[in-house]
Parts: structure tokens; C-alpha cells; sequence
């Protein structure tokens, strides 16, 4: 019979290490941030500037990642027409994954009915000016005229996600195209690239503070009171996300023979930093990196992954989509089928653009009913309340969604490594173990 020592080293370190592991750190964090939301709302609404930060940190590479990490795939192709086979096919898939998820959104709330009966007037309304101001600019026109941006410099100063893709792939093409002359170039980015990497690493060692904060403030400002009114609608659109999640792209992924299971647990870290944060910008950069570490080639992930930031956005079709006819049961405006076709067909123009930060989605909203002119614009102050709650549904449904757009596109392109993934997979368990250690 061995020694009872030698077990000893094995379990006891196990269950001391937890409290260094990514995913226990965040949850911990969000856990503590509900309770000082609930038991000191005032010190919890003081604590939105820790949130703010983390979120301002990460913020700070997005430009500089996407941008890197475009210009890289797409002259790591070489043929350029590699390059438009493979942006066409994630164009395709957006829109038919991004119909399906805005489809899925009206046939659940059709069926509920989770705004016929609300009592509007005792609904607690919030101020939308600052919604409806920027929601008149939102236009066809304005938003094509806004992806080329007036200068290179300000797209980045800004941030704005769908300029800096813009000016992205023009460089790429143009440093592909030079061949051999731009190798100096390419290799420089991308030890560019690594250093930017290795800042996003550095960032996420304070990703549960930025959790902690977020969460508290959101509590400590809405309070869970606030839920008990529009619970019903809360309910809906996190039931209907878990649909689209576990059935669609289930059936997608499982038709390109990956699971959906073992993907979620390989990207549950950047999962829960979404949770905490509402915004799924604020994994974007890890995103990148565990994609390309997963299987799939730099080329597919520098495309897909930054440009599905901006069309590919399920989660935030789907809560629109309820949003707005939840609006309109509420006030008991009565939608045609026509009519809700006309409202698909309007989002599917006005939530591209729509990068995962918190509140893009509401200007989106307001910009919507502003377009169909039957809803009554102002019936978005009854959601305002409630919708930071399920931003953290929308942010965590479009993280999944890309990255399983990666998945899929990798897959057809045969730019796929199971070999490469079965390693990734191993190693990533043996990091979790050890940075727990």
C-alpha cells in the first residue's frame, strides 16, 4: 500500500491554488460586486470608475490588435484571392447567422408576449436624449459614408472598430502585394504584434478588479428591484439567446465537426470576463489569440474574429429584435408580419456597426424605431432600467458567435489544425493547473 504522502502533494495544493485561477478570480469578483450592489448600493455606485478603467485599458490595444492582426493575416495569404474568397464567405455567413438570430428574436417574443398587459405608466422611465440625439445620425447613408474615415490617425484615437478594419485590409493588400519588398515590414509587425500581446496578458492580471467594479456599479445603480417589473422581458431574451446558442450553433458547428461543449469550456475565461464587464470588446484581444492557438490559421482569424466585431453581431440582433417588439406590445401597437419584416430588414442594416461596447446597442435601438416610425421612439426610456443586465447576454452571445464564425470559416477554407487544437486544448489545461499552483 503506497504512503499516504505521497497523495497529500496532489490534492491539498489543488485546492489551495484555485484562488490563483483566472476563471475562480472573475467569478469571485462578480460575486462580490452583486453583494456590495445589494448591501451598500451607495460604495457599490462608487466603485463604476474601477469598471470604467479596466474597460479604457483594454480599449487602449483594440486599435492597434485589430489593425495588427488584419494587415498580418491577410499578408500571410499571399494570393489575394484567398483574401476575398475568404471575406465573402464570412460575409455570407454573417448575414444568414445574423437573419437566424434576428428570426429567433421575433418568433420567441411573438409567442410570449412578454410586454402585453405591462402597466407603462408604472414602468420607472429613464432620460433617452442622449439615445435619440445620436440614434439621428444613424442613417444608410452616414453609416456607409462613416467606415472611411477622414483621417488614419483620428479612426484610431477614437477607437472606432470599423474604420480601423477599413484601413487594415487596405494596408494588408497593398503590403501583400509588395511581395517580397515587404517582408522587412511584416516581420516588424509582428513582433509588433507579440509586444501588443504580451501588454493584453499584462492587462488581464487585473481583469477580476475590473469585473468586481463594473458589476457593483451596475447593482448599486439599477438595483435588483429594477428587474422585478421588466423580469418577464429579462427572462425572454436570455432564454432566446441560450436557444441560438445550444441549438443553431450547435447544429452549425456540429456540421463542421467541432463541439460546441469543448469549445465554451476552451474560452470560458473570456466568457466570464464579458459577464463582468457587459462589453465583448473587452475580450477581443484574448479572443484573437485563442482562436489562432486553437487550430485556426492567422490568415482565417485576422479576418474574421475583428471584422465580426462590427457583422456579426447576434446577440445584439436578437435583443433588438425583442426589444423593439416588446416596446410595441407594451404601448399596443399591433405589428403586421409585413410590418416585422420591414423591422428585420432595418436591423440588419442599422446593428452593423454596432462594436460590443455597452449602450451601442440602445443608440441602435433608437435608431430603429426612429426608422419604422410605428413604434414610438420614446418607448425605449422602459427598457433603459434593465438593459445593462442584458447587455452581459448580448456581449457573451456575440463572443460565442464569432468565434464559432472562425470556426466554421477555418473549417472550408481547410486552414483548420485538429492536431494543433487537441495541443492547445492540453496545454491550456496544464497552464489553468499550474497558474493555479
Amino acid at each position: 500500500m503506497p504512503d499516504s504522502p505521497a497523495i497529500l502533494p496532489n490534492s491539498i495544493p489543488r485546492a489551495r491554488r484555485l484562488h490563483k485561477n483566472l476563471t475562480v478570480q472573475v467569478l469571485t469578483a462578480i460575486f462580490l460586486g452583486v453583494m456590495l450592489g445589494i448591501f451598500e448600493p451607495a460604495t457599490a455606485r462608487a466603485m463604476k470608475p474601477i469598471g470604467d478603467t479596466f474597460v479604457n485599458l483594454v480599449k487602449m490595444v483594440i486599435g492597434p490588435v485589430i489593425f495588427l492582426t488584419i494587415v498580418l493575416g491577410i499578408s500571410s495569404m499571399h494570393d489575394l484571392r484567398k483574401v476575398g474568397r475568404v471575406g465573402g464567405k464570412a460575409f455570407i455567413y454573417f448575414e444568414i447567422v445574423t437573419t437566424f438570430a434576428l428570426a429567433i428574436g421575433l418568433i420567441v417574443v411573438n409567442i410570449t408576449r412578454p410586454g402585453a398587459g405591462v402597466n407603462v405608466a408604472a414602468l420607472a422611465k429613464g432620460d433617452i436624449s442622449a439615445y435619440a440625439t445620436q440614434s439621428k445620425q444613424m442613417g444608410v447613408v452616414d453609416f456607409l459614408m462613416h467606415i472611411v474615415p477622414s483621417s488614419m490617425v483620428d479612426a484610431f484615437a477614437k477607437g472606432e472598430v470599423l474604420q480601423i478594419v477599413f484601413i487594415a485590409v487596405l494596408f494588408g493588400v497593398a503590403l501583400a502585394m509588395l511581395g517580397e519588398q515587404g517582408r522587412t515590414l511584416t516581420e516588424f509587425l509582428d513582433k509588433l504584434s507579440r509586444v501588443f500581446f504580451r501588454i493584453v496578458a499584462i492587462i488581464m492580471k487585473v481583469a477580476p478588479i475590473g469585473a468586481f467594479g463594473a458589476m457593483a456599479y451596475t447593482i448599486g445603480t439599477f438595483g435588483l428591484a429594477a428587474l422585478v417589473p421588466l423580469g418577464r422581458l429579462m427572462l425572454d431574451v436570455y432564454l432566446t439567446m441560450a436557444l441560438f446558442i445550444f441549438i443553431v450553433l450547435n447544429v452549425i458547428l456540429r456540421a463542421f465537426g467541432f463541439s460546441l461543449w469543448n469549445y465554451l469550456k476552451y474560452i470560458r475565461e473570456e466568457i466570464l470576463i464579458v459577464l463582468g464587464t457587459s462589453s465583448s470588446e473587452a475580450a477581443l484581444p484574448r479572443m484573437i489569440a485563442k482562436m489562432e492557438r486553437y487550430g485556426c490559421a492567422r490568415s482565417v482569424v485576422g479576418l474574421v474574429i475583428p471584422a465580426g466585431y462590427s457583422f456579426n453581431l447576434d446577440g445584439t440582433s436578437i435583443y433588438l429584435s425583442m426589444a423593439a417588439l416588446f416596446i410595441a406590445q407594451a404601448f399596443g401597437v399591433q405589428l403586421t408580419i409585413a410590418h416585422q419584416l420591414e423591422l428585420m430588414a432595418v436591423l440588419m442594416l442599422t446593428s452593423k456597426g454596432a462594436a460590443g461596447v455597452t449602450g451601442s446597442g440602445f443608440i441602435v435601438l433608437a435608431s430603429t424605431l426612429s426608422a419604422l416610425k410605428i413604434v414610438p421612439v420614446e418607448g425605449i426610456a422602459l427598457v433603459l432600467g434593465v438593459d445593462r443586465f442584458m447587455s452581459e447576454a448580448r456581449a457573451i452571445t456575440n463572443l460565442i458567435g464569432n468565434g464559432a464564425a472562425t470556426l466554421v470559416i477555418a473549417r472550408s477554407e481547410g486552414a483548420f489544425d485538429d492536431a494543433q487544437r487537441e495541443r492547445a486544448v492540453t496545454e491550456l489545461h496544464v497552464e489553468r493547473l499550474a497558474g493555479a499552483a
